[in-house]
């Protein structure tokens, strides 16, 4: 969990953005980026490196996946018919982890691959541990009853820096959210500006 955390604040660093909004980004206190070079002058982006960063971006927004990952996930929202980019973000906001982060039942994305993996979540009346299990409207998730006394979970739902999108209704009393929609990118509530068109760019020409 450690090493997760330190990685979640260099990506920020790398970015320059507070990419989860979080109160304890190092961004908050210093925008330029790390190492003894940080705060050297920047040239200007070309194309390439500005369409590279806005797919670092979304894939560290998601919990740091691997290229591989999403490159997977990518190929998908490429089929499925309609506008690629909102398919993307479509399939990444279907990923149980991230239904878990946006319903508050944890602090981070981070935390939420981990509480997905220990067992503490239920689809439907049935465990899943695996964080990339893709949610389908309708579906009913919930955290299983042991574990629904955890002091992390309850400090969770009462963070003030993020609330509960619309496409998710989620019951805290009960630790429930059901899966409304799928969302379009307009609907998802990212503290900062995600780009998927330019990652379809990116994925088009590399």
């Amino acid at each position: 969990m450690t090493k997760r955390t330190a990685a979640k604040y260099k990506i920020d660093r790398r970015m320059g953005e507070n990419i989860w909004g979080r109160p304890k980004s190092p961004v908050n206190r210093r925008e330029y980026g790390p190492g003894q070079h940080g705060q050297r002058r920047k040239g200007k982006i070309s194309d390439f490196g500005i369409q590279l960063r806005a797919k670092q971006k979304l894939k560290g927004y998601y919990g740091d996946l691997t290229e591989k990952q999403f490159r997977r996930i990518y190929g998908e929202a490429e089929r499925v018919k309609g506008d690629t980019g909102e398919n993307l973000i479509g399939l990444l906001e279907r990923r149980l982890d991230a239904v878990v982060y946006r319903a508050k039942f944890v602090a981070t994305v981070f935390a939420a691959r981990q509480f997905v993996n220990h067992g503490h979540v239920l689809v439907n009346g049935k465990r899943v541990n695996i964080p990339s299990y893709r949610v389908k409207e309708g579906d009913v998730i919930e955290v299983r009853e042991k574990s629904k006394q955890m002091a992390a979970l309850l400090e969770a739902t009462q963070l003030p820096e993020r609330d509960v999108p619309d496409y998710l209704d989620t019951d805290h009393s009960k630790f429930t959210a059901t899966f409304v929609r799928t969302p379009n990118l307009g609907d998802v509530p990212y503290p900062v500006v995600m780009e998927p068109n330019l990652v379809v760019e990116f994925y088009a020409k590399n």
